[in-house]
């Protein structure tokens, strides 16, 4: 938690403790950003509907569409 100086209204110093901001979530494999990830604390995601944390597509919110789309094409090749 991150301590923060605040003068009230009265003239006092007060120090409070502040939330630290939400890191942007990551691609696994390429580090880009994935979109449609809401960016907030555990707890206030927790209060989401299911539908709203992540996508719900296979991988979705680990993997990007691209990277998605390059391990669809790896898989293929195997087979």
């Amino acid at each position: 938690m991150k301590k923060i100086k605040v003068r009230t209204p009265s003239g006092k110093l007060v120090i409070r403790s502040g939330r630290r901001k939400i890191g942007i979530n990551r691609c696994a494999n390429c580090k880009a950003e994935l979109h449609g990830m809401p960016r907030m604390h555990a707890a206030a995601a927790g209060k989401l509907s299911k539908t709203e944390r992540r996508p719900t597509r296979i991988y979705g919110g680990y993997l990007c569409g691209n990277c998605t789309k390059d391990l669809f094409r790896e898989k293929a090749r195997v087979i």
